[in-house]
């Protein structure tokens, strides 16, 4: 029986699955493998614990079975990252295994390895193009600090600062009172202190109260889920543009998306779709979210294919 493992590496949980053909086996969840969100220790715990969880729910308990295993990270490309996977994959009798991106494991969820634009907006924010002969074209992903515009960091962040030049302005919000509910300020001045400090809290935490207020009309939480939704067209116009632009393709290029951003937040969803829409009425752009472990378990069929 060939087994294949797909994992999906988020930022705040990875997700694992094991399959046998096209019949599902296991699901485990477990904490983020991401070193930069955890740190190196807790990472390799939450990878052994998610092996162990999924192994066991497999009946695999000699920790020995699967053929082949793809992991998508968004740590991907920082040294170190694969061999550290790929030894405790080592250590759970998996010898046929790859490391990518998590927008890797994304877009061949969506697209199958075909050519496409993929919209991520969970915690970050990223839009990847793909052409038909595999090259890809991007725009933003800049990182938390630099970028990631309509991600659920920059709405937490970004709402924060439009709610003091509210104050400023004597403009209505209830946005410095729902995030000192949040985090437990309840004075301005530990609010700000708070957020001003290094390392700092998780800005991207507060997406969901920030959503909660615009459903209420709260008019810097409406304003900022606008501006999220609107940064999020002009990404995927970017990467439609260079794809037209530099590469040969016949017809529209299809869209898909992923990230709890979009798939949660409905003003953000409706205006992302219109959006895109009015500039692009004949583009396909997806209704339902990728499932990017579906990509992971697709790549590593595709791994043990190549190996026989």
């Amino acid at each position: 029986m060939n087994l294949v493992l797909g994992i999906d590496g988020g930022g705040t949980r990875t997700r694992a699955s094991i399959m046998a053909g096209e019949r599902l086996l296991a699901h485990a969840e477990n904490g983020s493998i991401k070193r930069l969100r955890v740190g190196a220790e807790a990472a390799e715990q939450h990878l052994r614990a998610l092996l162990k969880d999924v192994y066991a729910q497999a009946g695999l308990s000699n920790l020995s079975g699967v053929q082949a295993a793809t992991v998508g990270v968004a740590s991907a490309s920082m040294p170190g990252t694969t061999e550290w996977i790929t030894a405790v994959f080592h250590d759970f009798g998996i010898e046929r295994s790859e490391v990518v991106g998590d927008e890797v494991i994304a877009l061949d969820a969506a697209f199958r390895g075909g050519p496409g634009i993929l919209q991520i907006a969970g915690t970050g924010s990223n839009t990847i193009g793909r052409a038909p002969d595999g090259s890809r074209e991007s725009a933003g992903g800049w990182s938390s600090r630099l970028g990631d515009e309509g991600s659920g960091y920059w709405i937490g962040l970004h709402s924060i600062q439009r709610a003091l030049r509210a104050l400023d302005r004597d403009e209505p919000t209830k946005v410095l009172e729902k995030v000192g509910e949040v985090w437990g300020t309840p004075q301005l001045d530990d609010l700000v202190n708070l957020g001003d400090s290094t390392p700092g809290p998780d800005f991207a935490a507060l997406a969901p109260a920030i959503d909660e207020l615009a459903l209420a009309g709260d008019p810097v939480a409406v304003e900022i889920l606008r501006q999220a939704a609107a940064d999020l067209v002009e990404f995927v116009l970017l990467v439609r543009a260079k794809l037209l632009k530099k590469h040969t393709i016949v017809g529209e290029v299809p869209v898909a998306w992923t990230g709890g951003v979009i798939e949660k937040m409905a003003l953000v969803r409706e205006a992302f779709f219109a959006g895109l829409h009015a500039a692009a009425p004949q583009m396909p752009v997806s209704r339902e979210p990728v499932v990017s472990l579906d990509g992971a378990l697709w790549r590593a069929k595709r791994l043990l294919e190549t190996a026989g």
